[in-house]
């Protein structure tokens, strides 16, 4: 009798696969602040937050109170922000996307106006406000991907610090098993065809060059056999039909 396979046993994410609390500040995320009023805030500290890519820095408003946000690059302690509709179109300043000028680079984006920013926070990250259209602001993310998102959401201009953050090598397993750790993310990951026949649909063998099976699986298949490419329509690589080959030549 088999077993239940990794795939199984993580699930929707147990505890023992949950990010860890330890280490973790404060969420990242704008205060909730009036839209047609300016607030300028000092950023006081700037730290690094446990399974977070991008620093974070530490805002004062002028009557007080404090909140983290992604830093952007070029901004260090002591650096000014100001928030609002009429703020200076610089990097670091938060502003409505129907006030920011289209082709600017932004980060840390809200979906909607008030949720505090939920998108374009990782480390050297940026998208582009690419137009402006009746229903809002088309943006294009980082990802080729573009969306409309209403004029009211806040950005920040410029692009998120810490750009070369995946340049440096880890050097060490350990070093890479922490920081997954730290993300809740599944490390290492081993092949299904070099682990026993137990544990996945696709082990046992003296060979882990070819499977005896098929690797692609129904869309229904029951958890646990559904593993490998989920109802591919093609597998290997594309080929040429004979009109496009004759077209070539």
């Amino acid at each position: 009798m088999g077993k239940r396979i990794l795939v199984q046993r993580r699930g929707k994410g147990g505890m023992q696969y949950r990010a860890p609390i330890k280490g973790k500040l404060a969420p990242a995320r704008y205060p909730s602040l009036s839209y047609a009023e300016t607030f300028i805030g000092t950023i006081t500290k700037i730290s690094h937050e446990r399974g977070r890519g991008a620093p974070l820095a530490q805002v004062r408003l002028e009557d007080g109170s404090l909140f983290l946000i992604p830093v952007v690059s070029g901004l260090s302690v002591g650096s000014r922000i100001t928030m609002g509709a009429d703020a200076e179109k610089i990097p670091g300043n938060v502003l409505p996307l129907n006030r920011i000028p289209a082709g600017t680079r932004i980060c840390n984006i809200e979906v909607n106006y008030g949720d505090g920013g939920k998108l374009v926070k990782s480390s050297g990250g940026s998208a582009l406000l690419f137009s402006y259209t009746p229903e809002g602001a088309v943006i294009r993310f980082p990802s080729g991907r573009s969306s409309l998102l209403p004029g009211a959401s806040r950005a920040s201009l410029g692009e998120i610090a810490g750009s070369g953050k995946g340049e440096r090598p880890f050097l060490k397993a350990g070093t890479k098993f922490h920081a997954m750790k730290a993300k809740g993310r599944l490390y290492p990951r081993v092949r299904g065809m070099a682990m026993a026949s137990v544990h996945h649909p696709f082990g046992g063998g003296r060979h882990q060059h070819s499977l005896a099976e098929s690797r692609t699986t129904s869309r229904n298949a029951p958890p646990g056999r559904k593993v490998g490419s989920i109802a591919a329509r093609q597998t290997g690589p594309k080929r040429f039909g004979r009109r496009a080959r004759a077209q070539v030549k």
